[in-house]
């Protein structure tokens, strides 16, 4: 029996996704729920398990865009399992050098997608000489044509070489996105300081025996997240958005989180932010923050978000102006703590201290509301335990 696979939908109002790299490769013995290939949309990079076992045929190249419930593979599920019986001989090939021909492309060392293997083929190309970028080695269309040897080009600096390689679904999208909100809102940015002792000293304090307790650390996030909620509630104006004619103003606080996947930036969402306590936070972050590390992060996860938070400096950076999270109207950005010289009832002091920036949409937003959103965050980070935990430490980190 041949089963035709097709590309489900990611989410709602998602039509089409690009393939962004084949796990397996053409003839392929492929085990019911193994993943065969992982596709990018315009919100996440999605994996795609096989539905049955069988013998894989693969119906679209890497980088194509493929429409939701096209067909992108076929597999032959009447086909026997032969990888086993053959480990061995596998083994042995890859200790020997590879001649290439049209059937011989793949070997346990070298793998290459279907479009590379093309290349490969009409070209006689070595397949051993070429180095792979995908993932765990694969050989892609743009190794190998970067590996061909330039024709009529000058016999000095040969060493110069330039890369083109196409951007991702989910790079394009967010490219598109970050153009619209400089185009289509009146962004502006706001700085303050926030004096960080005091968070020092609880995590000093007590961060062994949250972690023994809870099984995960007190870090910042925890503080922020808690410290924008409280501020959202002060100033409802900076947790609204525009759509059309009309205002959206929210009275929960669903928080998006900007972290580093290994497609890029994702911005997965902590529900109802608004009741969580510092552990649940803490535990949330770490969720998604795993989730979006491994690429198995949702389109659901991502979706939504009220206000964003935006960590650079865990990537060192001192300061910069953060770009809105559309259709959010506000986003706030961490940076780098560094322990600098401020006055101190008159004396001067070293302090480590964390420049924050506030970038919103003036046409909702004015100067007043987002310097006081500031101050209010400023205010609830320099004295956590009065304005977080209502004096009541031990009960706050559930110790």
């Amino acid at each position: 029996m041949i089963l035709e696979m097709k590309v489900p939908s990611p989410g709602e109002s998602i039509t089409e996704v690009e393939i962004a790299t084949w796990l397996v490769s053409d003839g392929d013995y492929v085990e019911k729920d193994q993943v065969i290939a992982e596709v990018d949309s315009d919100k996440a990079t999605l994996e795609l398990p096989a539905e049955e076992s069988g013998s894989i045929t693969l119906k679209a190249e890497e980088g194509d865009s493929v429409e939701v419930g096209q067909v992108v593979c076929l597999i032959d599920t009447s086909a026997e399992n032969n990888t086993t019986t053959s480990n061995l001989n596998n083994e042995v090939k890859t200790e020997k050098k590879v001649i290439v021909s049209k059937n011989e492309l793949t070997t346990k060392s070298h793998i290459a997608s279907p479009s590379a293997k093309k290349i490969i083929s009409e070209n006689n190309l070595n397949i051993t000489e070429i180095i792979g970028s995908g993932k765990d080695g694969r050989i892609t269309k743009e190794d190998v044509i970067n590996s061909k040897p330039s024709m009529g080009s000058p016999s000095v600096n040969q060493n110069r070489k330039e890369t083109r390689t196409k951007l991702s679904m989910l790079r394009r999208k967010v490219s598109e996105r970050l153009v619209s909100v400089k185009n289509e809102t009146a962004m502006l940015t706001t700085f303050n300081e926030v004096d960080m002792s005091a968070i020092f000293d609880l995590r000093t304090k007590y961060k062994e025996e949250f972690k023994e307790k809870h099984s995960v650390g007190l870090g910042f996030m925890s503080f922020f997240t808690l410290a924008v909620v409280r501020a959202l509630k002060q100033f409802p104006a900076v947790n609204s958005m525009i759509d059309g004619k009309e205002m959206i103003s929210y009275d929960y606080c669903d928080i998006s989180i900007a972290v580093s996947g290994p497609k890029g930036l994702m911005v997965p969402v902590i529900r109802h932010a608004d009741n969580m306590t510092f552990k649940e936070v803490e535990s949330e972050v770490k969720r998604l923050a795993v989730r979006a590390r491994d690429s198995k992060i949702t389109v659901d996860e991502m979706t939504g978000g009220t206000f964003t938070i935006s960590n650079g400096g865990v990537f060192g950076s001192m300061l910069s102006t953060p770009i809105l999270n559309p259709p959010q109207s506000g986003i706030l950005g961490m940076h780098n703590i560094v322990e600098r010289p401020v006055a101190i009832n008159g004396k001067v002091e070293i302090r480590p201290i964390m420049y924050l920036a506030l970038s919103y949409d003036h046409r909702i937003i004015d100067g007043k509301e987002s310097v006081g959103f500031l101050v209010a965050i400023k205010e609830a980070l320099e004295s956590p335990v009065e304005h977080l935990m209502g004096g009541k430490v031990k009960q706050s980190l559930e110790l």
